[in-house]
């Protein structure tokens, strides 16, 4: 008996950490790491979202920190965060369920090539 793949694309739970940190960082104010953390970690423990102990909270708040730096979406001066709302909001929205242009593009090219695959099987046939 074949075993059927799963082709289906399967949604992931939203990033609860770099919710947060976006959330916290589009006050318009300048954070330390340690003050961001502080309300970020309070955040998850209200939503009861804070699992793993603080130090792995720490850290993995620490790497999407990073990460958002890295893409531009917060300015880093020293040792102060400072978020850039315009591109905080394009930074989360992948992650709540929105398709980027190229993904759905490269989606839309995949299905025309089955499409036209399983066209020429059917002519032959």
């Amino acid at each position: 008996m074949a075993i059927l793949k799963k082709n289906a694309f399967s949604r992931r739970v939203p990033d609860l950490v770099t919710e947060e940190l976006v959330a916290v960082l589009s006050r318009r104010a300048s954070f330390e790491f340690k003050q961001l953390f502080d309300v970020v970690h309070e955040n998850l423990r209200a939503r009861n979202a804070a699992s793993g102990g603080e130090e792995m909270l720490r850290l993995r708040a620490y790497e999407k920190l990073q990460n958002l730096v890295a893409r531009g979406a917060v300015k880093k001066t020293g040792k102060k965060y400072k978020g850039l709302p315009a591109a905080l909001a394009l930074a989360i929205a992948p992650q709540n369920g929105h398709i980027p242009a190229a993904a759905a593009a490269a989606a839309a090219a995949r299905t025309a090539a089955i499409a036209r695959a399983a066209a020429v099987a059917a002519a032959a046939k």
